[in-house]
């Protein structure tokens, strides 16, 4: 038996506690907490801020980038193309802020 896919209406995001739309810096300590938690286990997390280069700074390289896409798109309810997943969209905790809320 096959199951249709499920669907998501642009907009229909994970609301926060209080039934409200996520706020940038809510989806920012969501990829922040993914990110420390996977990929800097044990590091300072005051180091990582929103502008820390992630891809240049070889924090995340394709296999983790991989990982956290899967992450944003589950978390958020959102799709991810193919050609978002570049330095220009992944690079800080910043520009994948803008993306998810942009999906959202």
């Amino acid at each position: 038996m096959r199951l249709a896919p499920v669907a998501f209406e642009k907009g229909a995001n994970v609301p926060d506690s209080d039934g409200e739309r996520l706020t940038k810096q809510e989806i920012g300590k969501a990829i922040k907490t993914f990110i420390l938690n996977e990929f800097l286990r044990g590091e300072d997390p005051s180091e990582l801020t929103d502008t820390t280069p992630l891809i240049t700074g070889a924090i995340l390289d394709s296999l983790a980038t991989v990982s956290l896409v899967l992450f944003l798109e589950e978390r958020f309810q959102i799709q991810i193309e193919a050609h978002e997943t570049t330095i220009d969209y992944f690079n800080t905790v910043s520009d994948m802020e803008q993306l998810i809320d942009s999906k959202l």
